[in-house]
């Protein structure tokens, strides 16, 4: 009786599955590259193993026994699971697996977005089975899930001070100073600095700029975090505000945005941050190697 199974048994095991699929002993010697008494006496060692007969040779023929029909279709079956099994362990060898948690800024740039479709689109060319998860989230908050190392990777403004990260620059956005239709600056002429000083202006907490950055009126009776919140104010006409240039040019052609004065443009830098501790996997490497290759 087989106890454990060791690779002599899988021989002997494959002998007899292709004796019985030949016709017999002196029919497998080709297949088998064997003289006819080594295949009968290599039987024999696979009959003593399992304690019972498989076949019978004589006049009648090669034919197997009830038990040894019962062996071939089990040896047929444990053959077939380990071809299966070698093939999908051969497979995993070269294959990326696993998830990669991607963060990004909200509202992103079309020419930006289509870099990271790009960038996607040469992930998904590699050999992989990846789970891509993507997160648009505020600043603060894409910090805040990397620290907690539930993101991968992140693209967004960040300070820049965190001992924790490792940042990449990646590419700027620059923010303008806008009004709305309706608002006294839109139909104005040349607009002092004067004059914006003492507007109502939408307070963005760009808390990762440096000192100075971005011009504040002295007066602020509305808050808003993202984009599109500020967006609204502004439209509201009695409000101005910053708003980076791409978000604001399908409004301005319509005619219901004003950009103001130039000379308080300001640029933001937009990094991809990782956590120091996290080390990456080969499907985060390799994500990040081909997100890097589309902002040289």
């Amino acid at each position: 009786m087989l106890g454990q199974l060791h690779d002599p048994d899988l021989h002997l095991l494959r002998l007899f599955v292709t004796v019985v699929e030949a016709g017999g002993f002196s029919a497998a010697q080709g297949e088998l590259g064997l003289s006819q008494p080594t295949i009968s006496q290599r039987m024999a060692q696979l009959e003593t193993r399992l304690g019972y007969r498989l076949c019978s040779r004589g006049k009648g023929g090669f034919r197997l026994t009830d038990k040894g029909e019962l062996l071939l279709d089990a040896a047929r079956g444990l053959l077939l699971n380990i071809e299966q099994f070698r093939q999908q362990a051969n497979g995993v060898a070269g294959r990326l697996l696993g998830t990669v948690r991607v963060g990004m800024a909200e509202n992103q740039d079309t020419a930006v977005s289509l870099k990271l479709a790009s960038a996607i689109a040469r992930f998904r060319q590699r050999e992989e089975s990846v789970q891509l998860e993507l997160i648009s989230a505020p600043p603060a908050q894409l910090e805040r899930l990397l620290l907690e190392q539930r993101l991968d990777c992140a693209i967004s403004y960040f300070s820049g001070n965190q001992a924790a990260f490792d940042y990449q620059p990646l590419f700027e956005e620059r923010q303008r100073l806008y009004c709305g239709k309706g608002h006294p600056l839109f139909n104005a002429g040349q607009v002092a600095l004067e004059q914006l000083l003492e507007v109502d202006q939408v307070r963005h907490p760009y808390r990762f700029l440096k000192g100075g950055e971005p011009f504040q009126s002295r007066r602020s009776m509305a808050v808003a975090e993202q984009i599109e919140s500020v967006l609204t104010l502004i439209l509201s006409g009695r409000h101005i505000g910053y708003l980076p240039c791409h978000c604001a040019a399908s409004w301005e052609a319509q005619g219901l945005l004003r950009a103001l004065e130039p000379g308080l443009d300001f640029v933001v830098p937009f990094t991809l941050a990782r956590h120091r501790a996290q080390g990456p996997g080969e499907a985060q490497a390799a994500f990040v190697e081909d997100l890097l290759a589309m902002f040289p």
